[in-house]
């Protein structure tokens, strides 16, 4: 005696149909090993479905200012410099929730080779505050290139400004925060100081006009990071000046800056970052 059953899945308009055929000898085979024959076969079934519709749900961001979003994390192609060379990138989102994102790039580029070509990010929901009123900003992040042969940096970037309503894709000060560079490459301006923050040892740098940039430099790749970001600017403030008390934080990001070689991926196994 042989019995068949199908059961068709519907994702969208892709369809998976599964044929279940059992041969049934009742002196032989007893109802519960049937029953968990069944079981085992319809398990398979729901793992394939399963994997398709997590493919189904993965983000490819070409476009030059293509994003992904749930509502607290933003993936950002950002390719905001392509311009002044020629190549290629685009950015996938590996996963994304409220407790953390997952991502990587993969980019090519030539020319211009002191113009940054693109900043591929994840940015964090915030409410703008004072930065004199942000008690802490808790961050983590695991990353790597597969190549390094490259002119590149790795780094946050925040901006802050006096007006709360300000664009969020520059301010009048500018917190970058390198965790890797390579080529050679250098930040705007020139070195000031010397700073050990979180236990790490950063070069300090300087520069712009309209918009005032500080940027930390390890001198050796940091891809694993764990640390309070409010700490840079406590230094910033204490040691340099830095207006904490009438500059609200718009922006958070943590991306890659490229401006030559590849084929290059940075992958960005997790990100999480929050403003308390």
């Amino acid at each position: 005696m042989a019995a068949s059953g199908e059961g068709v899945f519907t994702y969208g308009s892709a369809s998976i149909k599964k044929t279940v055929q059992v041969v049934v000898c009742f002196n032989s085979l007893p109802v519960q090993a049937l029953r968990e024959n069944l079981l085992q076969n319809n398990m398979k079934t729901f793992a394939i479905f399963g994997a398709l519709f997590s493919s189904a749900l993965a983000q490819t961001l070409c476009g030059q200012y293509a994003t992904s979003s749930n509502g607290r994390y933003t993936v950002n192609n950002n390719l905001w410099g392509e311009g002044s060379g020629s190549g290629s990138q685009c950015t996938y989102v590996d996963s994304i929730s409220n407790s953390g994102v997952a991502w990587h790039t993969t980019w090519t580029w030539s020319g211009g080779d002191n113009q940054v070509k693109s900043y591929a990010n994840s940015q964090v929901a915030l409410t703008k505050k004072l930065v004199s009123q942000i008690s802490s900003i808790p961050t983590t992040v695991q990353w790597s290139y597969d190549n390094t042969n490259i002119r590149a940096d790795v780094a946050y970037d925040l901006f802050t400004a006096a007006d709360i309503n300000h664009v969020t894709y520059s301010g009048d000060y500018e917190l970058m925060i390198w965790l890797a560079r390579y080529g050679g490459v250098q930040p705007i301006g020139s070195q000031i100081d010397t700073a050990t923050i979180g236990g790490h040892t950063w070069e300090l740098w300087y520069g712009g006009s309209t918009q005032k940039t500080y940027s930390f430099v390890s001198a050796t790749p940091i891809t694993s990071f764990s640390g309070d970001v409010k700490a840079f600017w406590n230094y910033l403030a204490s040691k340099h000046g830095y207006p904490a008390s009438s500059q609200y934080l718009i922006n958070m990001q943590f991306g890659t800056e490229p401006f030559t070689g590849g084929p290059a991926t940075l992958k960005v196994s997790q990100w999480t970052a929050s403003v308390n």
